[in-house]
Protein backbone atom coordinates (compact mmCIF):
# COMPACT_ATOMS: atom_id res chain seq x y z
CA UNK A 1 0.00 0.00 0.00
CA UNK A 2 2.86 2.39 0.81
CA UNK A 3 4.47 1.64 -2.56
CA UNK A 4 1.22 2.52 -4.34
CA UNK A 5 1.01 5.84 -2.51
CA UNK A 6 4.66 6.65 -3.25
CA UNK A 7 4.14 5.87 -6.96
CA UNK A 8 1.09 8.16 -7.08
CA UNK A 9 3.03 10.96 -5.38
CA UNK A 10 5.88 10.40 -7.84
CA UNK A 11 3.57 10.75 -10.83
CA UNK A 12 1.99 13.89 -9.41
CA UNK A 13 5.38 15.46 -8.63
CA UNK A 14 6.67 14.64 -12.13
CA UNK A 15 3.71 16.44 -13.69
CA UNK A 16 4.10 19.51 -11.49
CA UNK A 17 7.86 19.55 -12.04
CA UNK A 18 7.37 19.40 -15.80
CA UNK A 19 5.08 22.42 -15.74
CA UNK A 20 7.46 24.35 -13.46
CA UNK A 21 10.49 23.52 -15.61
CA UNK A 22 8.68 24.53 -18.80
CA UNK A 23 7.87 27.93 -17.26
CA UNK A 24 11.50 28.41 -16.13
CA UNK A 25 12.62 27.66 -19.69
CA UNK A 26 10.48 30.52 -20.99
CA UNK A 27 12.50 32.94 -18.83
CA UNK A 28 15.90 31.54 -19.81
CA UNK A 29 16.81 28.66 -22.11
CA UNK A 30 16.17 24.96 -21.99
CA UNK A 31 19.75 24.04 -21.05
CA UNK A 32 20.06 26.83 -18.47
CA UNK A 33 16.78 25.71 -16.91
CA UNK A 34 17.91 22.08 -17.03
CA UNK A 35 21.21 22.95 -15.34
CA UNK A 36 19.34 24.83 -12.61
CA UNK A 37 16.95 21.91 -12.11
CA UNK A 38 19.81 19.40 -11.83
CA UNK A 39 21.77 21.72 -9.51
CA UNK A 40 18.83 22.22 -7.15
CA UNK A 41 18.25 18.45 -7.19
CA UNK A 42 21.90 17.97 -6.19
CA UNK A 43 21.49 20.39 -3.29
CA UNK A 44 18.32 18.67 -2.06
CA UNK A 45 19.92 15.24 -2.33
CA UNK A 46 23.05 16.35 -0.48
CA UNK A 47 20.91 17.93 2.24
CA UNK A 48 18.81 14.77 2.60
CA UNK A 49 21.99 12.66 2.67
CA UNK A 50 23.50 14.85 5.41
CA UNK A 51 20.30 14.79 7.45
CA UNK A 52 19.25 11.17 7.09
CA UNK A 53 21.82 8.87 5.57
CA UNK A 54 25.53 9.64 5.75
CA UNK A 55 26.52 6.40 4.07
CA UNK A 56 29.70 6.45 1.99
CA UNK A 57 29.35 8.52 -1.18
CA UNK A 58 32.35 6.64 -2.57
CA UNK A 59 30.41 3.36 -2.40
CA UNK A 60 28.38 4.60 -5.37
CA UNK A 61 31.42 4.06 -7.58
CA UNK A 62 31.58 0.38 -6.63
CA UNK A 63 28.43 -0.35 -8.64
CA UNK A 64 28.78 -2.90 -11.43
CA UNK A 65 28.36 -2.64 -14.33
CA UNK A 66 29.72 0.92 -14.49
CA UNK A 67 27.16 2.07 -17.08
CA UNK A 68 24.61 2.07 -14.24
CA UNK A 69 26.24 5.35 -13.16
CA UNK A 70 24.71 7.08 -16.21
CA UNK A 71 21.36 7.62 -14.46
CA UNK A 72 22.12 11.27 -13.76
CA UNK A 73 23.14 11.94 -17.35
CA UNK A 74 19.94 10.26 -18.50
CA UNK A 75 18.09 12.48 -16.01
CA UNK A 76 19.35 15.59 -17.82
CA UNK A 77 17.85 14.31 -21.07
CA UNK A 78 14.64 13.34 -19.28
CA UNK A 79 14.29 16.89 -18.02
CA UNK A 80 14.99 18.25 -21.52
CA UNK A 81 12.46 15.98 -23.22
CA UNK A 82 9.77 16.59 -20.59
CA UNK A 83 10.17 20.35 -20.98
CA UNK A 84 10.04 20.17 -24.78
CA UNK A 85 7.06 17.79 -24.88
CA UNK A 86 5.05 19.82 -22.37
CA UNK A 87 5.79 23.01 -24.27
CA UNK A 88 4.78 21.46 -27.61
CA UNK A 89 1.87 19.24 -26.52
CA UNK A 90 0.66 20.66 -23.22
CA UNK A 91 0.97 18.95 -19.85
CA UNK A 92 -1.85 16.39 -20.16
CA UNK A 93 -0.94 15.04 -23.59
CA UNK A 94 2.77 15.04 -22.84
CA UNK A 95 2.35 13.17 -19.56
CA UNK A 96 0.06 10.57 -21.16
CA UNK A 97 2.62 9.83 -23.86
CA UNK A 98 5.49 9.85 -21.36
CA UNK A 99 3.69 7.36 -19.11
CA UNK A 100 2.85 5.04 -22.02
CA UNK A 101 6.47 5.15 -23.20
CA UNK A 102 7.63 4.37 -19.65
CA UNK A 103 5.21 1.48 -19.39
CA UNK A 104 6.20 -0.07 -22.72
CA UNK A 105 9.94 0.31 -22.17
CA UNK A 106 9.70 -0.98 -18.58
CA UNK A 107 7.78 -4.04 -19.75
CA UNK A 108 10.30 -4.76 -22.51
CA UNK A 109 13.10 -4.46 -19.93
CA UNK A 110 11.28 -6.96 -17.70
CA UNK A 111 10.55 -9.40 -20.53
CA UNK A 112 14.13 -9.36 -21.80
CA UNK A 113 15.74 -9.26 -18.37
CA UNK A 114 17.87 -6.25 -19.25
CA UNK A 115 20.03 -4.33 -16.75
CA UNK A 116 19.93 -7.02 -14.08
CA UNK A 117 16.12 -7.12 -13.83
CA UNK A 118 14.60 -10.55 -13.30
CA UNK A 119 13.25 -11.81 -16.64
CA UNK A 120 9.45 -12.08 -16.84
CA UNK A 121 7.32 -13.96 -19.37
CA UNK A 122 5.09 -12.20 -21.89
CA UNK A 123 1.60 -11.85 -20.45
CA UNK A 124 -1.17 -11.00 -22.90
CA UNK A 125 -3.25 -9.30 -20.21
CA UNK A 126 -0.42 -6.79 -19.73
CA UNK A 127 -0.20 -6.22 -23.48
CA UNK A 128 -3.99 -5.71 -23.51
CA UNK A 129 -3.67 -3.23 -20.65
CA UNK A 130 -1.12 -1.23 -22.62
CA UNK A 131 -3.39 -1.32 -25.66
CA UNK A 132 -6.25 0.04 -23.55
CA UNK A 133 -3.96 2.82 -22.27
CA UNK A 134 -2.97 3.69 -25.84
CA UNK A 135 -6.64 3.70 -26.84
CA UNK A 136 -7.26 6.07 -23.94
CA UNK A 137 -4.67 8.47 -25.35
CA UNK A 138 -6.33 8.33 -28.76
CA UNK A 139 -9.72 9.06 -27.19
CA UNK A 140 -8.27 11.87 -25.05
CA UNK A 141 -6.61 13.48 -28.06
CA UNK A 142 -9.60 12.98 -30.41
CA UNK A 143 -11.22 16.25 -31.44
Amino acid sequence: MVGLFIALVSGALMSVQGVFNTQVTKASSIWAANAFVQFTALLVCLGAWLAADRSSLGAVFKVEPKYMLLGGAIGAFITYTVIKSMDMLGPARAVMLIVIAQLIVAYVIEMLGWFGVEKQPLEWRKVAGMAVAIAGIVIFKWK
